[in-house]
């Protein structure tokens, strides 16, 4: 039994890019795929700083998944290097680059050089709500205890 979802790439500068790999699972039992960057050239990215790395792809996510984009462990615990919104999500109906945006929590600078792993992107069933307003809430032990009402 198969039910993956089928996830459709286009390279969006196959004339410059087309040596970036598209994402791809790293090992057989891989939740993320990773994403690579597609700079021109080496760019150092420093402690506190947020920049936008393009991807060279464009993605179709079919109805009822999104994509979301993580960091990697061994950049964050290595060099710092996160994703600032992680996880962002890549909805079914997006249809532009995919970009990532990290940041550099570390205290050195990092070099990122073209071609790197910068991301990984794991696809995840997701499903839309019915929403209604109403007078109260169904009443529960918890109620309205908050963050660290159960302690430590």
């Amino acid at each position: 039994m198969d039910d993956r979802p089928l996830i459709k790439f286009v390279r969006l500068r196959p004339e410059s890019d087309g040596d970036i790999s598209l994402p791809q699972y790293m090992t057989p039992n891989a939740s993320g795929m990773d994403i690579r960057a597609a700079i021109r050239a080496e760019m150092e990215i420093m402690p506190g700083q947020i920049t936008l790395i393009p991807s060279g792809f464009a993605v179709s996510i079919p109805k009822g998944y999104e994509a979301q984009i993580r960091p990697r462990s061994g950049l964050a615990v290595k060099h710092g290097i996160g994703i600032v919104n992680s996880p962002g999500t890549i909805d079914a109906d997006y249809r532009g680059e995919v970009k990532v945006a990290i940041i550099n929590w570390g205290k050195e600078p990092f070099t990122l050089c073209r071609g790197d792993r910068i991301a990984q992107m794991v696809i995840q069933r997701v499903y839309q709500a019915d929403i209604a307003l109403k007078q109260d809430l169904d009443k529960t032990a918890r109620g309205a205890g908050g963050f660290g009402h159960t302690g430590v």
